[in-house]
């Protein structure tokens, strides 16, 4: 971990939205790609922030604080960054959304923001959405690519549902899950070919770039 990302990590938690903007500002003069500020700045500050929270370091105010200016960041870079870019459109839709009871939404966002740039049209739907709902978004929208985020250890069996109902929609869309779980367990269990796993960001750039058009099964 470097500095840059513990100063930023501090300044998510002070809610200090211009010193946060600053820091990204600087990595988009010095020639970064959208990938690379996501893991070398937003994903690690993050990370720092989590740690701080699981050794009891900050409140869970504290935390609120810090995910809603990272938030306001991510949204930001958004508007004046990726859609001054105005790439093409590839004519493919990803719905992207959190199981119930999940809340932990900004790795999703980010996944949103990297489909955006590779031309797909997307519908985030955020956070702790029931399945009845994901359910029905999705027969009404059809993407071809559903993204799950999933943190929470004992949501597993609500997690399945998830995916065995959103595999057998009828258009057949891939399913892809992702979050801090996914490097750390097994899922393979829980999932068909119609479901990929995604351990880390530069799992789904590879997929993006290569394994939609192709098919293929990232590694695991």
């Amino acid at each position: 971990m470097t500095e840059v990302h513990k100063k930023l990590a501090f300044f998510f938690l002070d809610g200090d939205h211009a010193s946060a903007w600053e820091i990204v500002k600087e990595d988009l003069a010095a020639g970064k790609n959208t990938m690379e500020i996501f893991e070398e700045l937003f994903t690690p500050a993050m990370g720092v922030i989590g740690e701080m929270w699981e050794d009891n370091s900050i409140t869970v105010a504290d935390e609120h604080l810090a995910t809603s200016t990272c938030d306001f960041v991510l949204s930001r870079y958004q508007h004046d960054v990726t859609q001054k870019r105005k790439d093409p459109q590839n004519g493919r839709k990803a719905l992207f959304l959190c199981v119930q009871d999940e809340n932990h939404y900004l790795g999703l966002k980010m996944i949103d923001l990297l489909f955006k740039e590779k031309g797909w049209t997307t519908k985030f739907l955020g956070c702790n959405l029931p399945l009845e709902y994901a359910v029905s978004a999705a027969e009404k929208w059809k993407p071809d690519v559903i993204g799950l985020s999933f943190t929470t250890a004992y949501r597993v069996s609500s997690l399945a549902g998830y995916i065995e109902q959103l595999e057998a929609l009828d258009h057949r869309p891939t399913v892809l899950l992702g979050g801090r779980l996914v490097p750390l367990h097994d899922f393979k269990m829980l999932c068909s070919e119609h479901t990929k796993l995604i351990p880390s960001l530069e799992d789904l750039n590879g997929w993006l770039n290569y394994g939609f058009s192709r098919k293929e099964q990232i590694p695991n």
